[in-house]
């Protein structure tokens, strides 16, 4: 199943932050700490790139991630130039507050009066940029939703005397290559709705807990997880939760909201969807898929030229 999300605004807010980019300091990058890389957008790196801006990363959403995982991911993004990654939950006034100073070290040149500090806050739908927006400036400026893309137009704002806040809103790219990012992303709610089918992003997660968290599953609905798939997983939850339609068959489609909601609630546990490692073998896996790809498409188009040249000899 291949995803793919990009409604019609954020084309505007995606030029929007282009223009913006030169004009700005550094950029906070909001990401979902269960899944960093898959919520990571490119179109981000590119422009802070382009103009040469750190980038403060933001894993937010810890309380809901696997710790050990979000450990090795903010070592993962210290190591790399102009990069500094920062784990909190904007649940924790005592996490927000610490951005401030975070985001001064990284341009240390601004913050007083005749150059004060201009931060680009950016994000995908639904990773808690806007309630990270409210929690800063400690007032409700940015609208917050369960459902994606709420923010809709950007706006600049000030943080204090020496600090300006520009908010866009979030923002998509127009292509998800690795079709398991998109899978994460609609299992951490960061996809419309009407873009995916329910059940097959629940399957997804299915395999992932059973991989990763079997013993979640098992304490959370008190089945046994071996010789299960994905499917399995969301018709035990069926079975256990007493979900059925009409003839006895399990209702699937109710499970499987279940077992999203209860991902993305916490209710399973702290759960993340990516590793650096996982995430490195995601990658190389794509890229041998790719290559295979481009040499069958080659291969066709070889003998399709062939086929035409013994054509243009009979005649």
């Amino acid at each position: 199943m291949s995803i793919q999300w990009f409604p019609g605004h954020m084309n505007s807010a995606k030029k929007q932050a282009e223009e913006q980019m030169e004009f700005v300091d550094l950029v906070i990058e909001v990401l979902d700490a269960r899944l960093p890389e898959a919520s990571c957008n490119p179109l981000v790196d590119r422009m802070r790139k382009f103009r040469q801006r750190p980038v403060l990363k933001i894993l937010n959403k810890i309380d809901l991630a696997d710790p050990a995982a979000t450990a090795a991911w903010k070592a993962y993004y210290d190591a790399q130039p102009g990069v500094t990654a920062y784990p909190m939950t904007t649940k924790k006034p005592a996490d927000v507050a610490r951005i401030p100073a975070l985001a001064l070290s990284l341009a240390p040149h601004r913050g007083v009066p005749t150059k004060p500090l201009r931060i680009m806050i950016m994000g995908i739908p639904n990773v808690g940029k806007s309630t990270l927006m409210n929690a800063l400036l400690k007032k409700r400026v940015a609208k917050v939703g369960d459902e994606p893309a709420v923010t809709k137009t950007q706006q600049k704002l000030y943080l204090d005397k020496h600090t300006v806040l520009v908010d866009t809103p979030g923002l998509m790219w127009p292509k998800i290559e690795m079709a398991s990012d998109g899978l994460m992303l609609a299992a951490s709610h960061a996809i419309g709705t009407n873009a995916l089918i329910e059940e097959e992003v629940a399957f997804f997660l299915g395999d992932v807990l059973l991989e990763r968290y079997p013993q979640l599953l098992t304490a959370r609905y008190g089945f046994k997880t071996e010789g299960l798939d994905g499917i399995g997983v969301v018709e035990n939850v069926a079975a256990r939760r007493g979900f059925r339609v009409r003839g006895g068959e399990f209702d699937v489609e109710k499970a499987a909201h279940v077992l999203l909601h209860d991902y993305r609630s916490g209710a399973i546990g702290r759960i993340s969807l990516e590793t650096p490692e996982t995430r490195a073998a995601r990658l190389e896996a794509h890229r041998i898929e790719m290559e295979e790809k481009a040499r069958i498409a080659a291969e066709k188009a070889a003998l399709k030229a062939e086929e035409a040249m013994r054509g243009k000899r009979g005649t």
